[in-house]
């Protein structure tokens, strides 16, 4: 007898997988009557939730299906607040009480720490926000072919929601992306068709300072804003300067690629500057559209502070920051050390941070647009060995080979930031050979209500073994 299609199970949650989604096993029986194991994926759930879900197809082993009924909440469990939830991929734990959030967090790192070999107990408990809302100073919405504005459907790239609002975006944020999804609307506008590569809007930008109010709004289309297009770029213009007076850049960006991503092959200032001004540790940065900055800048703060608590900086020391981007962490270490030199692959970054610590008056840094591996030998080879590294690495972290090279050049300190805590453990498992301890892991929750995690770790030089 086959299974029926549509079959209705009872299930455990067991424990939560990497994008956040709880995970259960039940059994069915085959089409020979034997029992086989079909495991689900079932997101918005939490570990040892008792539900009730609907399995198209269960007789396949993998499946993910959104849960019927909660039939033994987890205690933690609350209410989301925000409308979308059910649908958009923005978030993923608003079902979550916050403390718990930050309870998992810490759990996470500690096993990404122990499964290398270092003692889960030097991991801290992740510090998180006081208001863990309306954090994010930087947001990509995206047109639907319809040319309404809003973000992906979880786990569905060609379905756009519809913007009512955000509760992780800055409010002012929200308010002004409504105000351009509205103008869209008055002027019957198409957004982008992602099949068949056609129509005018692909996404918008929106990003805050909040530190200076200064915001930026960045519409990406695939024409420019001229000829046909004159009547409506104008009446856009003409709204956002009336009604927002803290957009300071307000850009139109045209981009043609048939990859759905933010980048432009051809740029329109239609008011203001191309780019805003952001402070943070008491420095300012010039910030375009293509920057990279930390999109959480109270809890940013926070990753400079343990960064400068934890590496100790001293005016007589030669300092590394690999990994630099524009300058996040080479400004406040550089007004610490005697010299400091930032390594980063992407060049414009490295201008940036030259023009950052130029307006902040930094005459001790010396910047180079290098990838690290290569870099940090040329800057070995000029400055010297220094006594303090920071590097702050992509996801996919820094690597053996550069891990091995910061080993060999033998820093008395080492200050790691991390984005991804088990390419972190991998990596600094690399320097135990070279007579590093790790000292203390600090995570810090920047994204709440969601899966990720960063994390500041000091490692110090206790014996030269190579």
């Amino acid at each position: 007898m086959s299974v029926k299609v549509g079959e209705v199970f009872e299930a455990e949650i067991r424990q939560l997988d990497a994008k956040g989604s709880g995970q259960a096993a039940v059994w069915r029986k085959n089409e020979l009557g034997n029992p086989k194991k079909l495991k689900l994926t079932i997101p918005q759930t939490l570990p040892g939730e008792k539900v009730k879900v609907t399995v198209d197809q269960p007789e396949k082993r993998r499946r993910k299906a959104l849960a019927d009924e909660i039939l033994e909440a987890h205690p933690e469990r609350i209410a989301p607040p925000c409308p979308h939830f059910d649908l958009c991929g923005g978030c993923v734990w608003q079902h979550w009480d916050y403390k718990g959030q930050l309870k998992h967090k810490t759990q996470s790192v500690k096993q990404a720490v122990e499964s290398q070999g270092f003692d889960s107990n030097l991991v801290q408990d992740t510090i998180g926000m006081d208001n863990p809302w309306h954090y994010r100073n930087k947001m990509e919405f995206t047109f639907a072919p319809d040319g309404s504005l809003g973000l992906h459907e979880q786990g569905n790239f060609r379905k756009i929601i519809s913007l009512e609002t955000c509760l992780i975006a800055g409010k002012e944020m929200v308010e002004a992306a409504i105000e351009v999804a509205d103008w869209v609307k008055e002027h019957q506008l198409i957004g982008y068709d992602k099949d068949k590569h056609e129509g005018l809007l692909r996404h918008l930008m929106v990003r805050q300072s909040f530190a200076t109010g200064e915001m930026m709004l960045a519409v990406f289309a695939t024409e420019s804003p001229t000829g046909d297009l004159s009547t409506a770029t104008n009446n856009l213009i003409e709204r956002i300067t009336e009604k927002y007076p803290q957009v300071k850049s307000l850009m139109w960006l045209e981009n043609t690629d048939w990859a759905d991503r933010t980048q432009s092959e051809k740029s329109h200032t239609l008011a203001g500057r191309d780019y805003i001004y952001d402070e943070m540790a008491g420095y300012r940065y010039r910030l375009w559209f293509d920057t990279f900055f930390q999109t959480n800048p109270t809890q940013a703060q926070k990753l400079v502070d343990l960064a400068l608590q934890m590496g100790k900086p001293k005016d007589t020391e030669k300092m590394i920051d690999l990994f630099c981007g524009v300058g996040t962490f080479s400004l406040p270490f550089a007004a610490r050390v005697q010299k400091l030199a930032g390594i980063e692959i992407v060049e414009t970054s490295i201008a940036s941070a030259k023009r950052n610590a130029e307006d902040n008056g930094i005459k001790n840094t010396y910047f180079l647009a290098k990838d690290a591996r290569t870099g940090i030998d040329e800057v070995l080879e000029t400055f010297g060995n220094p006594e303090l590294l920071l590097l702050d690495p992509p996801r996919s972290g820094a690597g053996g080979k550069v891990m091995r090279k910061i080993g060999r050049s033998k820093p008395e300190r080492i200050v790691y930031v991390s984005c991804n805590p088990e390419t972190f453990a991998i990596d600094i498992k690399q320097l135990v050979p070279f007579g590093y301890r790790l000292t203390t892991v600090q995570p810090v929750d920047l994204f709440p209500h969601t899966v990720h995690v960063e994390l500041v770790a000091e490692l110090v030089l206790e014996e030269e073994n190579n």
